[in-house]
């Protein structure tokens, strides 16, 4: 393999483009106070201009408000904390990460992750790693870290090369990333910000929406993705890369043999007893709403009307933290990683440690996203824009696609799934509840375009990590290498994805529980 050292070519030219414009964007933090101030700035002048639109939802006229005037500036001083406070994902994302954190933090998740992928035959092991990559979504980082070098690993042992290996795990945990079996952090926190946006044009229809929708697409979707993710592995990667040999600089360590370590009794103790406790948890967790005297069921309609529209769905929040935080206490008491009160405490404080740059963009963007709301810009945009596209003739099928189109390239240069969809959100989903597409479809949209395109950028916050483990095998992959090896599945995710997005869309079928593909309002 040449090493992707090709520098003249237009490919390599338009990685250095992608990586030099992506180093000039300012912090996320810092564009949302640039977009924050912007939107200050632009509430003045269409004010000054008059502009106003029908309200979509309501009867009367809705004009932009001056949020650099008197009552404007009164408004941005005492409502800043509240803007931070009510940030949508705020709250979601940070009790989610406290349960999370302790199944990450006592070695559940990633003794978990090991144990599926050294129990599988050898002929599955390509799907197998590619499907462990998208369940780790799960457990956030933990699968960047422990399934790509796993999987190089795996694959050397079997006498195949390391980086087909790497890129199998990488691919699922990385461009998998929206696909799940399960919910996660990631569908309350976008469901969080499409949720507010949403209520910018029917607050009525925002009520109805839940963490849930888009739970069918995104657990067939592990499936699908399973098996593309195979065939680009072992049609078109592995072939590519040819044989691997010692020589090419592989360095074995005790670190790499770890990754290779069969699971000690203790660890198996561990995962049965934590699998029993989700078992239960489960049952319990059903049992809230399943039966006619369940506590947190709904009132009216049919039976699945009861379970849809019900508290339970609108407290997943919490339900699915205490899914992931019970079975994470049980490995870790079995297993002597948890040894009293003070270990989970401390876990959960690492766990929140880690979120300090999530809350801090969380203070800006809560501003940006309140002044946009208040100022009424996003209301004024959303019925210009459907105005516009009307005009333009794209609506359905070329629409959506164009949607997806844009943020794959948008994902190039902003790897935060949450900070993008921030900004995106209220501006793309009143466009497209106006031309009668559900603010649920174009949440799916978003996370089609946004996580298949995350393994060809070099600012994906684990690029750099990928590539220290693949230079354990050659020490002159650089950023070039490893996207030439990941494109084709990043083209083939995100081709065949968005082709099960219009198919879903041509049969009508719901995204999720009361989840509709178009807006009724």
């Amino acid at each position: 393999m040449e090493n992707g050292k090709r520098k003249n070519s237009f490919f390599q030219k338009f990685l250095d483009f992608v990586e030099w414009l992506g180093n000039k964007l300012p912090h996320p933090v810092t564009l949302f106070a640039i977009l924050a101030g912007l939107t200050l700035i632009g509430s003045w002048i269409f004010s000054a201009l008059e502009v106003s639109v029908e309200h979509p939802g309501e009867e009367g006229t809705v004009a932009v408000t001056n949020l650099l005037s008197a009552e404007g500036i009164n408004y941005i001083f005492l409502n800043m904390t509240d803007n931070f406070i009510n940030f949508a994902p705020l709250g979601v994302v940070l009790v989610t990460m406290l349960g999370i954190g302790v199944a990450e933090h006592s070695g559940l998740i990633s003794a978990a992750l090991r144990g599926f992928v050294l129990s599988i035959p050898k002929s599955l092991i390509t799907g197998g790693l590619v499907f462990a990559g998208i369940m780790s979504s799960l457990a956030s980082d933990a699968g960047y870290v422990v399934l790509p070098p796993l999987g190089a690993v795996i694959y050397l042992a079997l006498g195949r090369h390391p980086l087909a290996g790497l890129a199998a795990a990488f691919a699922g945990v990385s461009a998998g990333f929206s696909a799940n079996l399960f919910l996660s952090g990631t569908d309350a926190m976008l469901a969080e910000l499409s949720t507010a946006a949403a209520a910018t044009i029917d607050p009525a229809y925002a009520e109805t929406m839940n963490v849930a929708m888009n739970w069918y697409f995104i657990a067939v979707s592990v499936f699908v993705l399973t098996l593309v993710g195979w065939f680009v592995s072992d049609k078109i990667v592995e072939p590519r890369l040819g044989k691997f040999t010692l020589g090419t600089g592989v360095d074995t360590d005790e670190e790499e043999e770890d990754y290779m370590a069969p699971l000690t009794k203790l660890e198996k103790r561990g995962l049965l007893l934590a699998f029993i406790s989700v078992i239960i948890g489960l049952i319990l967790a059903a049992s809230l709403v399943a039966f006619p005297a369940s506590p947190m069921r709904g009132d009216e309609g049919s039976y699945l009307d009861t379970i849809i529209q019900s508290p339970f769905m609108n407290a997943l929040v919490p339900i699915i933290a205490i899914l992931f935080f019970i079975p994470g206490l049980v490995y870790g008491i079995v297993t002597r990683s948890i040894k009293n009160d003070k270990d989970v405490a401390n876990q959960m404080s690492r766990t929140m440690a880690g979120m300090g740059m999530f809350i801090v963009l969380a203070f800006t963007a809560g501003q940006f996203v309140a002044y946009f709301n208040e100022s009424n810009l996003g209301l004024v945009i959303g019925v210009y824009g459907a105005d516009l596209l009307e005009n333009m003739n794209l609506t359905g099928i070329p629409l959506i696609i164009g949607f997806v189109l844009v943020t794959a390239f948008i994902n190039l240069f902003i790897g935060s799934a949450s900070a993008k969809w921030a900004m995106m959100a209220p501006i793309f989903i009143p466009i497209m509840m106006q031309l009668g597409y559900s603010p649920e479809l174009t949440t799916m949209a978003y996370r089609v375009a946004d996580s298949s395109t995350n393994i060809i950028t070099p600012l994906m916050t684990y690029f750099a990590i990928i590539i220290a483990f693949a230079q354990k095998y050659d020490r002159n992959i650089g950023i070039g290498t490893l996207i030439s090896v990941m494109l084709p599945y990043s083209i083939f995710f995100l081709v065949v994805w968005s082709l099960m997005l219009i198919v879903w869309m041509l049969t009508g079928l719901p995204l999720g529980p009361n989840a509709p593909i178009h807006y009724p309002g």
